[in-house]
């Protein structure tokens, strides 16, 4: 059985991960017959958003513990994953991304990426395991595989533009598809980025899903 990582940056689209993409990418990776463990970072969020009114608080949470409300309690700390343990690693979007794994929601291409995200993705670079970034959290992959990567977050142009001054290639992609680079073994799709529903989002999920744990083959 295919062992997957599944990185969370918290819970909530606004502030942590994006709970639709979180639990799509857990039900396909069972579908494919693969097991998961989640993981999220051991830190304060940057921010605490009020979803019902787009507020921000003033209240603090954790990471980690914010994203056990979706992984329904069974996840690890991040400095905890070793990537000799699993096949591949998946990461859903959300801006607890852009907020809590790096800084790109408030920096731009400027941005500084979480350390312990950074050692993980490039530990699974290193060893030649798949990857499956999906949403925004593409925008970190120049960090960890360097210039030349191709990547998606569909067809934003701002964040297109961003990624490209951080050394990635964009590549337009619909809702429903994904962008493969073979290269690094890494799979991209556009999610959240662009989906208006369920259907749209799990569409290119679960391609991305499946072709992740075919490339762990």
């Amino acid at each position: 059985m295919k062992r997957v990582a599944v990185l969370l940056s918290g819970s909530g689209v606004f502030d942590g991960a994006e709970v639709n993409e979180a639990v799509l990418t857990l039900l396909h990776i069972s579908k494919q017959g693969a097991s998961y463990q989640c993981f999220a970072p051991d830190t304060q969020q940057a921010q605490v958003i009020n979803h019902l009114n787009g507020e921000e608080s003033n209240d603090q949470r954790n990471v980690l513990e914010e994203a056990a409300r979706i992984a329904r309690g069974d996840v690890k700390p991040l400095n905890e994953l070793d990537v000799a343990e699993f096949d591949a690693l998946i990461l859903p979007g959300g801006f607890g991304v852009a907020k809590n794994f790096c800084d790109f929601a408030f920096k731009g291409a400027e941005m500084m990426i979480n350390e312990q995200v950074e050692q993980v993705g490039k530990a699974f670079k290193d060893a030649k395991k798949p990857a499956g970034y999906m949403c925004i959290a593409p925008v970190l992959l120049p960090y960890i595989y360097g210039e030349g990567v191709r990547v998606t977050i569909g067809n934003d142009a701002d964040v297109a533009a961003a990624i490209g001054k951080m050394g990635g290639e964009h590549v337009d992609c619909g809702v429903r598809d994904i962008v493969v680079d073979e290269a690094h073994r890494l799979v991209t799709t556009p999610a959240y980025m662009l989906a208006e529903n369920l259907p749209d989002a799990e569409a290119g999920i679960s391609k991305l899903v499946e072709k992740v744990l075919y490339m762990a083959s």
